[in-house]
């Protein structure tokens, strides 16, 4: 007799669970192991769910009978019947940023002490794979699709996101965008940023604090929402200390080193003056302090250099880099907490900024 008070079924699927365990056919079923077993499907299912009481020797046979024939559960099929938590999914534009690399280490770590298991998706800046991601994603039943990079928030972007946010709320799951601008109100989503205003804001005020009144100003790429940011804590600062804003230092480009190298480089071929550089990255300031090397100019001794992020590498160079610190790694910890926290009844934010911090260095210097 079974569980439930049925006799085990014999014959072909006992025989078929036999061969099985000879690995002589396909992937094995429920119905392989409940033969194998000798119980009914319905208390394999209650077994591996573990939310109907069976017996210890019942439950033996049954876990045997998983380990031989090497069954896995159908984990989309127990998503349908909540039988299995959902994962945490992070999307990014490219996994080797430095930047981003910490966001996925606090996605990590949220989501594996809630017990959740974390997913992380490169998109290399092609919508429609984003698309196909935020779609798969929602098939899985994800408790939520993180999406992390700086965006040209467009009417184009806006529709997307749009419809990001309601797809995934109908299938249960949570849109979270980070480092990215709020969408419109009554959309199901969260959003967890990072003072990009306020950190420019800082950097810049640290250089004019210094003496120095021509800064120049590696931006980021025109229309992109951290570049925009952090421009208008750029003129914020001139203005507070009542310095003209002088466009032909604000230089936009690439997050790279190799595009931090070339402007600085352009600009001293052009014989733009300057004493000092406000990279909008660290990676940025990189670029900018080989290119300052080669033309024979030292930092700070004859040009002062700030960066921002303070990714790991930014304290060993020389002279270690003064920086704007973006807490990227509780960015990915703030959003998983905040989804999680929803999916417990726990009301959280659904915009939540987290601050900067100027970080003091050896890169500045009163200008000569």
């Amino acid at each position: 007799m079974t569980e439930n008070g049925k006799s085990a079924r014999k014959g072909p699927e006992a025989k078929r669970a036999r061969r099985k365990t000879a690995g002589s056919e396909g992937p094995s079923t429920i119905r392989d192991v409940a033969a194998k077993a000798g119980v009914s499907v319905a208390t394999v299912s209650r077994t591996l769910a573990g939310n109907y009481p069976v017996s210890a020797e019942t439950r033996a046979r049954v876990m045997t009978a998983v380990k031989s024939l090497h069954y896995v559960v159908n984990v989309h099929a127990k998503a349908l019947s909540g039988g299995v938590a959902g994962p945490v999914a992070l999307v990014v534009q490219d996994i080797t940023g430095p930047s981003l690399t910490h966001v996925a280490a606090g996605v990590e770590q949220e989501a594996t002490a809630r017990g959740r298991l974390s997913l992380v998706c490169s998109t290399h800046g092609d919508t429609a794979r984003e698309d196909d991601l935020v779609q798969l994603m929602r098939e899985q039943h994800a408790a939520a699709v993180v999406i992390v990079g700086g965006v040209v928030p467009d009417d184009a972007y806006h529709r997307r996101m749009a419809d990001y946010a309601r797809a995934l709320d109908a299938a249960g799951s949570r849109l979270v965008l980070v480092g990215r601008p709020s969408l419109p109100a009554g959309l199901p989503a969260t959003v967890v940023e990072y003072d990009n205003r306020g950190g420019a804001f800082q950097a810049t005020s640290h250089l004019l604090a210094a003496g120095h009144r021509r800064i120049l100003f590696l931006a980021g790429e025109t229309g992109f929402s951290s570049s925009e940011q952090r421009r208008e804590g750029y003129k914020d600062a001139l203005n507070a200390r009542t310095v003209p804003y002088t466009p032909e230092l604000d230089i936009p480009g690439l997050y790279t080193r190799t595009s931090g190298y070339r402007r600085v480089r352009d600009a001293l071929d052009a014989g733009l003056e300057f004493t000092a550089v406000f990279a909008a990255t660290d990676a940025v300031a990189v670029g900018a302090l080989a290119a300052l090397r080669e033309a024979g100019l030292r930092v700070p001794r004859d040009v002062s250099l700030v960066g921002f992020d303070d990714v790991p590498f930014a304290a060993d160079l020389t002279p270690s880099l003064t920086t704007i610190r973006v807490p990227y790694e509780e960015l990915g910890r703030t959003a998983v907490r905040l989804v999680l926290d929803r999916e417990e009844s726990i009301a959280p934010d659904d915009h939540v900024v987290l601050s900067t911090q100027l970080v003091i260095r050896e890169s500045v210097r009163p200008p000569r």
